[in-house]
C-alpha cells in the first residue's frame, strides 16, 4: 500500500515556501515564514549586552524563545506564562543551537541576538520553519547592523536550514503536515548546514523500529528538501552577497 498524501505532493516534494521579509518595522530582522499551512513568525533583536559567562571575552551570544499562539492549532491551548512546557524548552533550545552554527561570535562582539519564533498557525513542522526563516530574520538583522555601522564584518559564516521527514507505509516522505505527522511511525527533523553537514537530527519510532537503510533514506529524503531550502533562503535574503562576502 501506498501513502496518498493529502495534498497530493510527491514523496520528495515540499510544501510551497514563502518568506515575507521586513514584515514587522521595530526589530532589526523579521520574516514571515509560510510552510504550507504552518506560518510562523520570525524577528530578532539586538541588545549591547552578554550572558555574565561571556562578559569580558569579546564574544557575542545567540538565544531563542519559541511560543504558539493560543489559537494556531483548531483547538484553543492555554498561554504559556509562568512556567514553559518541557516541549518549548526543547523547541528553543534547539532553534538557538542551530541558528548558532551559522555565527562566527568574535566578529559579533559582545552582543546578544535573540530570535523569537512565534506560531500563528501550525500544520506541523513549526520548529523546522522556525530555524529556516530564523537563518532569514537573522541574515536581516546583520544586514542591518552593517549598514547602521555597529559592525564592521558580517559575522555570519554559514547557512542553516531545518526540514522534517517521516515513514509513512514504510517508505519516506519529505515535509510532513499534520494529517501525515499523527499518521507517521518514524518522524525525524533535520537541520543541516549550507555544504550538507547535519547539525542535528531529532527522530524517534512512534511504534517498533526502523532500519538502518530506513535511517539513510530518511536522510537522503532530507538533503533533497534542504538544498531547495537553502536556494530559497538566498533568494529572500537581501544582501546575500555582502553579507558572505569572502566566505
Amino acid at each position: 500500500m501506498v501513502w496518498q498524501r493529502p495534498d497530493g505532493r510527491k514523496p520528495y516534494e515540499l510544501r510551497p515556501i514563502d518568506f515575507h521579509t521586513k514584515f514587522t518595522r521595530f526589530a532589526p530582522g523579521s520574516v514571515l515564514t509560510i510552510c504550507g499551512e504552518t506560518k510562523v513568525l520570525c524577528t530578532v533583536s539586538v541588545a549591547e549586552s552578554v550572558p555574565k559567562f561571556l562578559a569580558g571575552s569579546g564574544k557575542g551570544w545567540l538565544t531563542a524563545e519559541y511560543r504558539m499562539l493560543p489559537s494556531a492549532t483548531q483547538q484553543r491551548h492555554e498561554r504559556e506564562l509562568l512556567k514553559l512546557s518541557g516541549r518549548t524548552q526543547e523547541i528553543q533550545r534547539l532553534i538557538g543551537r542551530s541558528l548558532r552554527a551559522a555565527l562566527d561570535f568574535e566578529a559579533l562582539g559582545e552582543r546578544t541576538l535573540t530570535v523569537d519564533a512565534d506560531v500563528l498557525q501550525a500544520d506541523a513542522g513549526t520548529r523546522t520553519a522556525a530555524i529556516t526563516g530564523g537563518f532569514v530574520a537573522l541574515a536581516e538583522a546583520i544586514s542591518q547592523l552593517l549598514q547602521r555601522g555597529v559592525l564592521e564584518r558580517s559575522p555570519l559564516c554559514g547557512q542553516v536550514a531545518a526540514v522534517s521527514v517521516g515513514l509513512l507505509e514504510q517508505e519516506a516522505y519529505l515535509d510532513l503536515n499534520y494529517i501525515e505527522d499523527v499518521a507517521a511511525t518514524v518522524d525525524f527533523n533535520v537541520v543541516m548546514n549550507k555544504n550538507l553537514g547535519i547539525i542535528e537530527v531529532q527522530g524517534t519510532a512512534e511504534e517498533g523500529s526502523f532500519s538502518r537503510t530506513q535511517l539513510n533514506q530518511l536522510l537522503d529524503c532530507a538533503e533533497t528538501g534542504i538544498k531547495q531550502l537553502l536556494i530559497a533562503q538566498q533568494e529572500a535574503i537581501t544582501d546575500w552577497d555582502e553579507l558572505f562576502v569572502g566566505k
